[in-house]
């Protein structure tokens, strides 16, 4: 018989170990297996902050899909669009041209995007941290800013350059003000001469009044208590209302002249979720337990795309966390196996094993198993479950390399121009518009398999 053409949308963790683990099941002729994704590199997105705030660098936080993955077709490009009735996707190659994609068990695994709400000016002056260079974007941005308020005599310009405001406390936003604080607060001490530590401002603002709410309102406290040592005002019950290029306008009418406006308020599923014609709930594709999309054959959906029915809370959908992304890739893998030799599916089940926060030098908290802890005890625990969730030894080494040096050199404070031209916008960094409608689907379709 023919192989099966199984393609996954998604380099993330969900897609790369849902093909690990086909890999390892499937033999070559019963099946192949196709991943498209925009990079041959899968980014481990919780040390994202660490990046940013130049702990770690770029490619630290990077894993090659081809040392991973060794009978898996690497796709270069983005999916754009879908035709489950055709059993066809579309990927919009690095060159800029459009093809379509065959499958026979496709796996939806493309990940989020920062959650743009209708708040005036946001889409043109605020920064997410979503890819990797929005988090390079983002530091080289930050540096500038104490570059140009170094050199400023008008009091008002370096009051907006040495505020920063993050919007939203989940994980993303509360780790990375917390390192950026401390960097940039570092770099006016020593560095700047004419730059008044004390005038370098960090806001929190959270609409829900809570930080990290997965931590326990123990933790929680904690790290509210480390947030307050750095000086970081937490601003509880707003959001931002509007963004213009100096300044940010909260919900509660305050007022914050800046120029940096970080948003981390939630994100969405891709868009690419709009083309199955599927229920969604907030963005994200509902499926079984077992992980198939109600209503289209052949067709799965895993990670933060999707919402998955959590067994072990009823009523309730799994977490988009990367713990859910790995295990739910790797349950979809061992379902399209059982598909494809006539066996029954298992539901997915999975009990959140704790979380861990890294704030900053020794500032962090973990929750392992539910058990509580901080400072260095959960900086060790934190550090070691980056470590073990790298896939390759040349990351691991190179994320461990990068810890040392920075506990024995410290930081350094260097640019490398990125935020020098015209600014980048969310939308430039993460391809929103570039997703195509139903109608521009069948069209390429129609095109490259006429008849």
């Amino acid at each position: 018989m023919k192989p099966a053409r199984i393609v996954i949308v998604g380099g993330g963790f969900a897609g790369v170990e849902c093909a690990r683990r086909l890999e390892r099941k499937l033999r070559p002729e019963e099946a192949e297996i196709h991943l498209v994704g925009p990079s041959d590199g899968q980014l481990y997105l919780p040390l994202l902050p660490q990046v940013a705030s130049g702990v770690l660098t770029s490619v630290a936080v990077v894993v090659s899909l081809r040392r991973v993955l060794h009978r898996t077709e690497i796709v270069p490009g983005l999916a754009v669009g879908a035709d489950p009735k055709r059993n066809h996707i579309v990927v919009r190659q690095p060159s800029g041209t459009h093809c379509g994609l065959e499958y026979d068990q496709l796996v939806l695994t493309p990940g989020s995007i920062t959650r743009i709400i209708d708040v005036p000016g946001l889409p043109q002056h605020g920064f997410g941290m979503k890819t990797l260079a929005e988090a390079a974007y983002l530091r080289d941005h930050v540096l500038r800013q104490l570059d140009l308020a170094a050199v400023s005599d008008d009091p008002a310009e370096q009051r907006e350059r040495l505020t920063f405001v993050t919007v939203g406390a989940g994980y993303a936003g509360t780790e990375t003000t917390a390192m950026l604080a401390r960097l940039t607060k570092a770099a006016a001490r020593e560095y700047y001469p004419r730059v008044d530590p004390a005038a370098v401002k960090w806001y929190l603002v959270t609409h829900s009044g809570r930080i990290m709410p997965e931590l326990g309102d123990r933790l929680a406290a904690r790290a509210k208590q480390m947030l307050a040592r750095r000086d970081i005002d937490l601003v509880a019950g707003a959001s931002a209302a509007e963004v213009t290029e100096r300044s940010v306008t909260l919900t509660t009418g305050q007022v914050i002249p800046t120029r940096t406006v970080l948003w981390t308020a939630g994100v969405t599923a891709s868009p690419l979720a709009d083309h199955l014609g599927a229920t969604t709930i907030k963005g994200r594709i509902v499926t079984d337990a077992d992980l198939t999309v109600p209503g289209l054959e052949d067709v799965w959906a895993c990670g933060d795309a999707a919402a998955v029915p959590n067994l072990t809370a009823p009523g309730e959908f799994c977490a988009p966390t990367a713990q859910h992304a790995s295990r739910q890739g790797r349950h979809a893998a061992d379902n399209i196996v059982a598909t494809l030799r006539g066996n029954p599916r298992a539901p997915y089940r999975h009990k959140d094993l704790g979380m861990v926060v890294d704030l900053g030098g020794f500032d962090a908290l973990a929750r392992p198993l539910g058990v509580g802890l901080r400072g260095a005890p959960a900086q060790f625990v934190t550090r070691g479950y980056h470590l073990m969730a790298l896939r390759t030894f040349a990351a691991r080494a190179r994320t461990g390399f990068n810890w040392l040096l920075h506990s024995l050199a410290g930081d350094d404070f260097i640019r490398i121009g990125l935020a020098d031209d015209a600014p980048h916008t969310i939308g430039d960094f993460e391809d929103t518009g570039d997703y195509l409608t139903p109608e521009q689907v069948t069209a390429i379709l129609d095109e490259c398999h006429p008849g």
